[in-house]
């Protein structure tokens, strides 16, 4: 008797129907505690002892940290799960950088082109670079050029899947995507954690280090090139500021990740569910983080992203050991179903009934060598 196996995606379709209004932190907790460590675990704020706490800010959940060591210095509801607006697009732009070609030409679809919310304005033209569409994606937080990349990189529910799986290899357990862009959608989260977890992995990227950290750059049109610029307003004004990315529904509010390096050091600091502007609780919480870094018992840790996984080695067929099946039969097998079956045995003469019989043999020897 075979067992069906639920895939990855249901799963996390199961999980997300938790993901609204905070549910309780410590839902991304593994059986030995919260990810990150036991104080983690609360909703209320974390500060380390015997030192001030940081600015108050309207964010429901925050987070600030250092990217070095992955030290969290101070937290309030760090695993909270909410909607992340165009924060997620962080995910977007990890995952896809390493597998998209920087210099390939993409033709966006109408589809993309018509995306609802904020757009760079694609056309559907050939005329743009897949560096074009991040830069796009991650200054003028474009949701076309985030449907245009997860065109290019085999469509959106493979896109889906990419972005799960490296939220997963990070272990950004809070985070579930069901869009390229963050517009809202039923079941997507994340949480102020999981999303220093990932500025902190695409900080290390050289290629989303220059695409978070760029101000103003020429983009293509079918006629002539116009200017975008990055909506991240903390890189005119604050010292030392990378990037990152910025965010806002009317249903998420505000949301930003940011992070800013100074004498040799990065502080990440992440807001999720934020009332108004933010911007100037931001500058003085990366403050504190400045100032508290080297000082103070850490509250938590940025865990280690997973090692990835190996692809499996194929045995190779050698002339002294032969493979058990031929590829052909094989191949005709798996695409077999129960129609077709009946309709083969319906046509197959004596002649074939043999064939037949082998046939049957290597399904067999080949589905017990999966089962094993």
């Amino acid at each position: 008797m075979w067992t069906k196996l639920v895939p990855a995606t249901a799963l996390l379709a199961t999980v997300s129907l938790t993901a609204y209004a905070g549910a309780p932190a410590g839902a991304a907790a593994t059986s030995g505690g919260p990810i990150g460590g036991d104080r983690l675990g609360g909703r209320g704020l974390v500060v380390p002892d015997g030192v001030k706490a940081p600015p108050k800010t309207k964010a429901t959940s925050f987070l600030i940290a250092e990217a070095e060591t992955g030290q969290v210095l101070a937290a309030k509801n760090p695993h909270g799960r909410f909607l992340p607006a165009s924060t997620l697009k962080t995910l977007t732009a990890l995952t896809l950088i390493p597998k998209l070609e920087a210099g390939k030409t993409i033709k966006p679809s109408s589809n993309a082109v018509n995306q609802e919310g904020s757009a760079v304005g694609l056309s559907t033209k050939p005329i743009y670079k897949v560096h074009d569409l991040f830069r796009a994606l991650m200054m003028s937080s474009g949701n076309d050029a985030a449907m245009a990349l997860a065109e290019a990189n085999g469509g959106l529910a493979k896109t889906m899947r990419d972005m799960n799986a490296e939220a997963k290899r990070l272990q950004a357990n809070d985070t579930v995507a069901k869009t390229p862009s963050g517009l809202d959608k039923p079941g997507q989260s994340s949480s102020a954690y999981d999303l220093a977890l990932i500025a902190r992995a695409g900080l290390a990227n050289p290629d989303f280090r220059r695409y978070i950290s760029t101000k103003t750059a020429k983009f293509p049109a079918p006629k002539k090139f116009y200017e975008i610029s990055n909506h991240n307003k903390l890189l005119w004004r604050y010292k030392g500021m990378v990037g990152v990315k910025n965010g806002w529904t009317s249903k998420a509010l505000g949301s930003f990740v940011g992070a800013a390096s100074r004498d040799g050091r990065t502080i990440i600091v992440t807001i999720m569910r934020h009332e108004g502007y933010f911007w100037e609780e931001v500058e003085k919480l990366l403050d504190w983080g400045f100032a508290a870094r080297g000082k103070v018992t850490p509250v938590g840790q940025l865990v280690d992203p997973l090692p990835v996984q190996a692809e499996p080695v194929q045995q190779q067929a050698t002339a002294s050991q032969p493979p058990v099946s031929a590829p052909l039969l094989d191949s005709a097998a798996a695409k077999q179903t129960d129609t077709s079956r009946t309709v083969g045995m319906a046509v197959i003469g004596g002649g074939l009934f043999f064939g037949l019989v082998w046939l049957g043999f290597g399904i067999f020897r080949r589905r017990s060598r999966a089962r094993s």
